[in-house]
């Protein structure tokens, strides 16, 4: 298991201060439980925040990392967790093929459903948009039952609403899956 490494800005939370509003918040979740080319997952994933600018995408908040347990199966490597709010001139769907080309840049496979992975990178929501998009379905379907999205989330933007009910903090407290989800300190 990774320990956390010398603290540097890269690695603690910045809070969402846009005036432009929660209500308008673009959240992208970001994990990594193979570090492939890279020496550990905390630099895997920053390094994939790093992409973001050339894929016109700027992170305009980001949470600290937080590790939780593989699931479904907790015998995989633990998972490192992130999330970021963005702001984006891509619509919902060319930002989601923004955010695969990152993660095939990063070696993401795709071989089996919750498989162990060099990157993987959720659109969680996009402003107030809430249902299927042509196949997109926002928010996210399962991201108000995970510890390991709603706790970074809450950390930067307790008070985001979700476009179904309920704040992000609200859903932390209420989280099925990565319970054990925890900050990196």
């Amino acid at each position: 298991m990774e320990k956390p490494g010398p603290e540097n800005s890269a690695a603690r939370p910045v809070p969402f201060t846009g005036a432009e509003g929660l209500d308008d918040a673009v959240i992208v979740a970001l994990g990594c439980n193979e570090p492939g080319a890279w020496r550990d997952c905390r630099e895997a994933l920053e390094a994939a925040l790093a992409r973001f600018r050339a894929e016109g995408i700027d992170v305009v908040a980001r949470s600290s990392w937080w590790r939780s347990a593989a699931w479904p199966d907790p015998d995989d490597p633990p998972f490192l967790n992130g999330v970021v709010m963005v702001r984006t001139a891509h619509g919902p769907h060319e930002l989601m093929a923004a955010l695969g080309r990152i993660e095939e840049a990063f070696g993401r496979r795709r071989a089996a459903a919750n498989a162990p992975r060099t990157l993987d990178l959720d659109l969680i929501a996009y402003g107030r948009i809430a249902g299927d998009l042509n196949g997109l379905i926002l928010p996210h379907p399962r991201a108000a039952q995970r510890g390991f999205v709603m706790g970074p989330l809450a950390e930067i933007a307790p008070d985001w609403a979700h476009p179904l009910g309920g704040t992000a903090q609200q859903l932390a407290a209420q989280v099925l899956v990565g319970v054990d989800a925890t900050p990196l300190r």
